[in-house]
């Protein structure tokens, strides 16, 4: 990756910006890879290893949906601001501000597989591929599931749990200190969490706008408009 091109830039989409970041050359042989993370409200930083397939002879690249990482921040705006189809046209414009609307494939992890897939129903003649890592069908079904893991939760940890989502408390100590077990187990198993990770976590901390508005406060307690 040392001699590997790198460009990054920022796509206008209306009054807000767009942060990219292509890795390789779009005009090499391979069709070019568009990265979307999760969340919705993550960053790009836990999937950048992604980068590497550019090595691959295709370019790869990298975005920050509107909201999130190095793109516009937008923390007054109200809830229901935040939809898929904002997302959608984020996409679409992307697409056609890197040239690449013709001739392009997508992988996308998590709400990005999700976000991918509401694309791609749509059958873009450009798009050549689609991969989808670690995305649930819908979120009634994930709702469902991140319930029966919570199950199978320490009685103690579900009870600290349970009390401070009673009592609206989701920012206290000790909610995020037990909302960190599920996360060790059922988000990233590594220890410590690569830098990577913890980059995008730090990043929703600083600003969960996103996040709080789709999904809710945790990956368990979902409560947003998604």
């Amino acid at each position: 990756m040392a001699d590997m091109t790198i460009k990054e830039g920022f796509a206008p989409f209306g009054d807000y910006q767009t942060w990219y970041r292509i890795t390789g050359d779009l005009h090499s042989p391979g069709t070019p890879l568009v990265i979307l993370h999760g969340g919705p409200g993550c960053t790009h930083d836990y999937v950048d290893s992604f980068k590497d397939i550019a090595s691959t002879g295709r370019a790869v690249i990298h975005y920050d949906q509107l909201g999130n990482g190095k793109s516009t921040h937008l923390r007054e705006v109200k809830r229901d601001f935040w939809t898929v189809d904002l997302f959608l046209s984020e996409l679409d414009n992307l697409l056609e501000h890197l040239g690449i609307e013709n001739n392009y494939a997508l992988l996308g992890q998590s709400w990005g597989g999700m976000l991918a897939s509401e694309h791609a129903v749509r059958q873009p003649e450009g798009l050549k591929a689609l991969i989808i890592a670690n995305s649930p069908a819908d979120m009634h079904t994930w709702v469902s599931e991140a319930n029966r893991l919570r199950e199978d939760l320490p009685a103690e940890v579900q009870a600290a749990l349970l009390k401070h989502e009673k009592a609206e408390t989701l920012k206290d100590p000790e909610y995020l200190k037990v909302s960190r077990v599920f996360y060790d187990r059922h988000v990233c198993r590594i220890t410590p969490w690569p830098e990577e990770v913890k980059r995008t976590f730090d990043a929703i901390d600083a600003d969960p706008t996103v996040y709080h508005a789709m999904n809710g406060p945790t990956e368990f307690h979902v409560i947003g408009t998604m």
